[in-house]
């Protein structure tokens, strides 16, 4: 899972979806936190992003309505594609599931063109190959300019 807010208390925002997220899954590994220059639509502030391995029993439809819920839940504002947003919870990958429908894409369409999706997820699952291209996000990551992306540090 990915998550990402760039709308008011950005880390407290990622902090509260996590938290909302495991009373339905189970947290395995939660990646470091990195503050990120906007994608597709990058005249907005910048985002933080964080990535969370999880276990669950749930169907993918029935997780990405979980995740629908805490977006509501968190006060997200549906604005327009790839605008500001309080928070975002996107499903990159499922095991080595491949599902391509018009509301859900598993592997996430866009993952490895977004470094702001692979470095955050390089912390928690570094040997994961995509299923279609056959490459491990270690590999990607290798690939990637990250100048532009930084760990984030909460200023005291």
């Amino acid at each position: 899972m990915a998550l990402g807010s760039n709308v008011g208390d950005r880390l407290n925002n990622i902090k509260r979806a996590i938290e909302l997220l495991s009373k339905y899954v189970e947290i395995i590994k939660i990646s470091n936190i990195y503050e990120t220059e906007p994608w597709g639509y990058t005249e907005q502030d910048t985002f933080l992003n964080a990535c969370v391995l999880i276990n669950t029993e749930l169907e993918p439809y029935e997780l990405l309505k979980i995740c629908k819920n805490i977006e509501k839940e968190l006060k997200r504002k549906q604005r327009f594609k790839w605008g500001p947003r309080e928070i975002d919870l996107d499903i990159i990958f499922y095991g080595n599931l491949v599902l391509e429908k018009e509301d859900l894409n598993i592997p996430h369409k866009y993952m490895f063109e977004r470094d702001f999706v692979i470095v955050p997820l390089n912390d928690i699952s570094p040997d994961w190959k995509h299923p279609i291209y056959n490459k491990t996000i270690n590999k990607r990551y290798n690939e990637i300019d990250k100048s532009k992306i930084k760990r984030y540090e909460k200023e005291s």
